[in-house]
């Protein structure tokens, strides 16, 4: 008979082969690029017998030897065909296909192909290599083999080598989608292993992981019931349990034993076993159970995953679709003709942005007004400090002029003049902190050179290379220059009588109001202090205006519309074509969004047949 007879009926085979089907379907549009797909991974020791194993799933050779032989992800896809259809098989990676007519053609291909992505020498690669085989000799199944476990780097192998290997089955074994197949050896601890402590930590229930005891021909005397009690799940449980198998040996192969032949040989071997003929009876031992029971767990697990898988393929689309609409937005149309216009929308927005920025009004977060309110706070809080130290400076003149500042003027008279040159002294005081905080506030500006599309770097080079920056700066000298004539003109001491008087009643607690009728009395030196109090605060309250106006209208207003100008000015003069030549990073993103959708789109529509 052959290897795989009587692994399946047909009706069996009708229902498992869709589901395969599909996954290796989506995995082969490149679906799981963008979520995890249910697999199984082989996983093992070095010489643990996994290739073995493989094999007789197979019913090819495939490279075997000491150290570490798998040296990448090997995707074996198995393909039940009719008996009278020719054996073939197809073998892939990176951007090359081959074609396979004959199995013995397969050991030498997946070296070269190994030699090919990983270099020769036993380095690793995390490249997939594709193994399809149909065959008539084979079940309808799909394994991911991955290198086996290396305790010791040898001659020629980094030291970290162990590490990268388990670094690279993890990626694989700790996503729930994917079944965990470990090979153990019967002649070991299986508590020792490696592998099996590797799928422990990743599936620490045991739910997705089948153990898979190999070589029990190899066992000592005596250890018999020890390796029964392991494979009926009494020592280390397993949700999938254990299974058995006894694959063609170094011995068979230097005898020439076929992997037909191996088969058969299996089933005798477990027949005439004294202690394992149960296992026969019981479905956990030979490679035609274990080909049997892997098909139904995968068929399984598929069907479990696709309403997660849908889901998550919905929730793909949608973002990709978000990402893929901004991009649009913001992408040049291929029509020359169109790229004028495509411009002018492009300059319409930035001029809208920074006009928001520059405009204060409420509800954008851009509002570069409501950055610019503390430092205004700030200005006038500073302002409200110095009151206090005036007022201290102008009662010790009152209290010394006679001894200090007394001219020509008879007893009891005072002068104007000193009094003007105290108060002109200290608001002039005023004026350096006014530049610093000028200076404080131009760094609050630089949102202005980020232009509102980071996707055409010439575009960005040519509006903020210079023209921005020259902007501010001629902007900036026009605010000093204000600023310096406001602190000159305060020099005069003015303001108005009407605006003098509310200001001094306002802080004259007691006695009789002054106003322009009554206010001789107000020439008595004691009520000096009193008098220049309320012209200070009238100061006070005009810089702490005058300066966050000047500053809102020449680098807020006048710069916006300055640079505005300058914006729409590009579309008359610039290379247009050329001003919008995409980042290739961008354009790079794009065709990736776009190449995602394509294929989740595929894989939504071939959900739907089985949801």
């Amino acid at each position: 008979i052959t290897p795989m007879d009587g692994v399946f009926h047909s009706q069996f085979e009708e229902t498992v082969r869709p589901y395969i089907d599909l996954i290796d379907t989506l995995r082969e549009i490149g679906v799981g690029e963008d979520i995890s797909l249910p697999s199984i991974a082989v996983i093992g020791d070095q010489s643990s017998g996994k290739s073995s194993v493989l094999e007789a799933l197979s019913g090819v050779a495939l490279p075997r030897g000491s150290g570490i032989i798998t040296r990448c992800p090997l995707q074996l896809k198995l393909r039940k065909i009719k008996n009278e259809v020719k054996w073939q098989a197809v073998l892939s990676y990176k951007d090359t296909s081959i074609k396979l007519e004959d199995p013995s053609q397969v050991e030498g291909c997946v070296s070269k192909a190994q030699n090919m992505l990983a270099g020769d020498g036993v380095g690793i690669c995390d490249d997939l290599i594709t193994l399809e085989i149909m065959s008539a000799n084979v079940c309808d199944l799909t394994l991911i083999d991955l290198p086996g476990i290396a305790r010791v780097p040898v001659q020629g192998q980094p030291e970290d080598i162990g590490d990268k290997i388990k670094n690279l089955i993890r990626r694989f074994i700790e996503k729930n989608e994917t079944i965990n197949l470990v090979v153990v050896p019967c002649n070991v601890d299986i508590a020792t292993t490696e592998a099996l402590k590797m799928a422990q930590e990743a599936d620490p229930e045991g739910r997705r992981t089948l153990a898979i005891l190999t070589k029990p021909d190899l066992i000592d005397k005596g250890t018999e019931k020890i390796i029964l009690k392991i494979v009926r799940n009494q020592v280390i449980p397993l949700s999938k349990g254990y299974i058995v198998v006894k694959c063609r040996g170094q011995r068979q192969i230097e005898d020439g034993t076929s992997l037909e032949q191996a088969i058969q040989e299996e089933i005798g071997f477990f027949k005439n076993h004294e202690f394992f003929r149960c296992l026969l009876q019981e479905e956990k031992a030979s490679v035609n159970c274990l080909a049997t029971k892997l098909t139904q767990d995968l068929v399984d697990h598929i069907k479990k995953s696709l309403p997660l898988l849908a889901d998550e393929i919905n929730k793909q689309l949608r973002n990709s679709r978000a990402e893929l609409n901004h991009y649009h937005k913001v992408s040049p149309p291929l029509e020359t003709e169109n790229l004028k216009e495509f411009f002018i929308g492009i300059m319409i927005k930035f001029n809208e942005k920074i006009n928001r920025m520059a405009s204060g009004a409420a509800g954008y977060r851009d509002n570069l007004f409501v950055q610019l309110n503390s430092e205004f706070k700030q200005w006038k809080e500073q302002l409200d400090c110095t009151k206090s130290s005036f007022h201290q400076v102008v009662q010790d003149v009152v209290d010394d002029y006679d001894l200090k500042y007394r001219g020509r003027e008879l007893p009891g008279f005072s002068d104007y003049n000193v009094f003007e040159m105290v108060v002109q002294r200290l608001v002039i005081e005023l004026k350096e902190p006014a530049i610093d905080r000028l200076r404080v506030i131009r760094g609050t500006f630089t949102p202005l050179t980020a232009f509102t599309s980071h996707c055409f770097h010439n575009l960005e080079q040519c509006i903020s290379a210079n023209k921005i920056e020259d902007i501010q700066l001629k902007q900036e000298e026009k605010v000093e220059q204000r600023i310096m004539e406001q602190f000159e003109m305060e020099k005069l001491l003015y303001t108005q009588d009407e605006i003098y008087f509310k200001t001094l009643n306002e802080i004259h607690s007691s006695g009789e109001l002054a106003s322009e009728d009554r206010y001789p009395g107000l020439e008595s030196r004691n009520k000096y202090p009193e008098m220049l109090k309320a012209y200070y605060e009238i100061v006070v309250q005009r810089l702490a205006d005058q300066v966050p106006m000047l500053i809102r209208y020449f680098m807020l207003k006048e710069s916006a519309h300055l640079l505005c100008t300058e914006m729409l000015g590009l579309t008359d003069c610039a290379n247009i074509a050329e001003v919008l030549r995409e980042e290739s990073d961008i354009s790079r993103r794009r065709i990736t969004t776009q190449a995602r959708i394509e294929r989740l789109t595929i894989a939504q529509k071939k959900l739907r047949n089985f949801i």
